[in-house]
């Protein structure tokens, strides 16, 4: 039986699952459709599709892991399910990360100003770039896939793993598979925060520097600058909840039962995927106006059916 407050957090995350998944939903339409309009393929199109999808995936794979671990443990660590989720999260979460990566990457190249030789070497090849992250995705998930495989394999008896074995894990083995696992995402987090961090020094610099040269208002350059700095924050606070989050699901696996830390460790989780796409839309004017055009479609047809009721 759920506490009141453990009813709340799971009401928040099925709230968050559904918006996330509709505001993804929304990102992939919108960019599939320009692409058909244009009869080609944009960089930043192709990572917001490839992004918008893992997160979709990320979100239910989040939802359906944590709610089997709260509600039928037996089931999840049963038969072949406990491998198509670890399998399934080592693909979903990583192409996450790499998207996300190679999109951080995409505005610190376009946007950042920076007077180094490196960081002009860097923007001239700035789709050599994405694809070397691709495939750099593409090698940590070939390098994850066999440690995962052997991990599942080594606590397997008779294709049945019990809470049991899990809990009789030392956290030192446990903790130390975790870290395997993700080195590539690890790695490529890292580097997302790192091209952030230095998108946000870019951008808080020349907004120094055209306070300085301009009295009274700001050109445009600085409102697209300032607006793309806050959009940065955003998505570096949410980042690092997402860890926590994640960490605080892995810990539950080594403590006592705990049903209220685990829905709250999932809340934040879950919040990540489905909050970081909505600003998406706000910091982008192309989704900003088919998002703008959807919600005054969707008013008109609510006024037009409150008119008709009697």
């Amino acid at each position: 039986m759920l506490s009141k407050v453990e009813g709340l957090f799971i009401f928040i995350v099925i709230t968050e699952s559904i918006l996330g998944t509709l505001v993804n939903g929304f990102i992939i339409l919108v960019n599939c459709i320009d692409c058909v309009k244009n009869k080609k393929f944009s960089v930043i199109g192709l990572i917001l599709i490839g992004l918008a999808t893992s997160r979709i995936f990320l979100i239910w794979l989040i939802f359906a892991d944590g709610f089997l671990k709260m509600f039928s443990l037996g089931v999840y660590f049963s038969g072949n399910v406990i491998e198509c989720i670890s399998y399934s999260w080592v693909i979903i979460n990583q192409s996450s990360i790499g998207f996300a990566t190679s999109l951080s990457t995409f505005y610190f190249l376009k946007i950042a100003n920076f007077s180094h030789h490196i960081f002009f070497w860097l923007k001239a090849r700035i789709n050599r770039i994405i694809l070397l992250l691709m495939g750099f995705l593409l090698i940590s998930l070939l390098l994850t896939f066999p440690q995962i495989v052997k991990i599942v394999n080594k606590h397997k008896i008779d294709r049945n793993i019990t809470w049991t074995l899990i809990m009789g894990m030392s956290k030192s083995e446990f903790f130390s598979n975790q870290i395997l696992l993700n080195l590539g995402v690890i790695f490529l987090f890292t580097l997302t925060l790192v091209t952030c961090f230095l998108l946000i020094i870019s951008l808080w610099r020349h907004n120094r520097q055209m306070q300085l040269n301009v009295t009274g208002f700001r050109d445009p350059s600085t409102e697209a600058h300032v607006k793309a700095m806050k959009i940065l924050i955003s998505f570096v606070i949410l980042s690092i909840l997402y860890c926590i989050g994640i960490a605080i699901e892995i810990s539950c696996v080594t403590l006592p039962e705990n049903k209220l830390l685990f829905s709250f460790g999932m809340t934040i989780t879950v919040l990540y995927p489905s909050g970081h796409s909505f600003i998406l839309i706000l910091g982008n004017s192309k989704l900003t106006q088919a998002f703008s055009k959807v919600a005054q479609h969707l008013e008109c047809c609510v006024r037009e059916k409150l008119l008709r009721t009697p």
